[in-house]
């Protein structure tokens, strides 16, 4: 099986970067600037754990555009055409759907490992002629210093099971990055939307997540957006899966503790690198669009269609549409502002 990585950020790099060093045909498809830092310094990929691995430049396979990387994995006559994993942000889904209707044949398989509950559909509506599968990425990744990423918590890799997804696990176990088969992958992915609704907020506070975590005020912004999106999604009739340590229906009340019980009880939540941040965060410092839409967006008009109200996330979309870069919201001011 050959892989292409579409979208060489944090979450390209690592999966792409786990399966290559495990000798798997990977190519990794980025923005120029990082493609010629890894082209000079290789790959540095690390975790919490202790893990360490580094990849020489000359190991990578590496193209900034889908069709430079296609030719060389993927021309005529080599057979199976390469599993593309989509890492992309949330809002260029469709240019890179696009891309890939062009370049690849019909039935050509897709993974996406993005942020959000519609990139599927989103694929679909621009590429009908590919078969795209739903994954979702449980841990914080962060890209340090332009070739080094590092995994700064913990879980498992969740990918829709297919014919084809059954060998795509087993290649990506053996490489260390451990994945479970789904069938139910809507919930996963609103399991994930809801403990990505803390985005936002770490964003918004300028501070590393652990520390973040710790300040109550905080939490309590959180648990008031993931109360919201709980109440839409059982209108919906949509059970979220458990992603966290905790049931998703544990997770506000939870929140909402003192600091110090907090810290006692959702201890293995708090089990994160102590520089981790949201990508969110990344993506306002960078002065990039952020996945805000895709977030709480996302449980706005999941409320909206219910006949529910979601004035928390629609605040939250407000603000963070609004931030002005530099500035870092006091917890407290953060929580006066969304009148939680």
């Amino acid at each position: 099986m050959e892989f292409i990585v579409l979208g060489a950020g944090a979450v390209g790099c690592y999966i792409g970067g786990r399966l290559a060093a495990a000798g798997e045909t990977v190519s990794l498809v980025g923005r120029p600037h990082l493609v010629d830092s890894l082209a000079r310094s290789g790959l540095l990929l690390t975790d919490l754990d202790g893990f360490e691995t580094r990849l020489a430049p000359a190991a990578l396979r590496l193209a900034t555009s889908l069709q430079q990387a296609f030719d060389a994995v993927g021309a005529p006559g080599r057979g199976t055409a390469p599993v593309i994993l989509l890492c992309v942000k949330a809002g260029a889904t469709a240019a890179a759907a696009r891309e890939i209707a062009a370049v690849c044949p019909a039935g050509s398989t897709v993974l996406s490992l993005q942020n959000g509950v519609d990139t599927v559909q989103r694929i679909a509506e621009y590429a009908a002629g590919l078969q795209v599968l739903a994954g979702v990425v449980p841990y914080n990744l962060v890209l340090r210093a332009g070739n080094h990423v590092h995994r700064a918590s913990s879980g498992a890799l969740q990918i829709q099971r297919s014919a084809i997804s059954g060998s795509m696990a087993a290649l990506l176990c053996a490489a260390g990055v451990p994945t479970v088969l789904r069938e139910d992958m809507r919930s996963v992915q609103w399991g994930k939307l809801l403990l990505n609704l803390n985005n936002p907020v770490n964003a918004l506070s300028g501070l590393p997540l652990r520390a973040q975590l710790a300040q109550r005020d905080y939490r309590a912004v959180l648990a008031a957006l993931q109360l919201e999106a709980l109440d839409a999604l059982r209108a919906a009739g949509i059970t979220p899966a458990r992603i966290a340590s905790l049931p998703p229906a544990l997770l506000p009340p939870v929140l909402r503790l003192p600091d110090w019980l907090f810290a006692q009880v959702a201890a293995r939540m708090l089990r994160i690198d102590a520089t981790a941040r949201s990508s969110m965060w990344d993506d306002l410092q960078r002065g990039r669009p952020t996945e805000i839409d895709e977030l709480c967006g996302a449980v706005v008009r999941l409320a909206a269609r219910h006949g529910r109200s979601a004035r928390y996330n629609q605040s939250m979309c407000q603000l963070v549409a609004a931030h002005e870069g530099g500035r870092q919201w006091s917890a407290s001011a953060l929580r006066t502002a969304l009148g939680v």
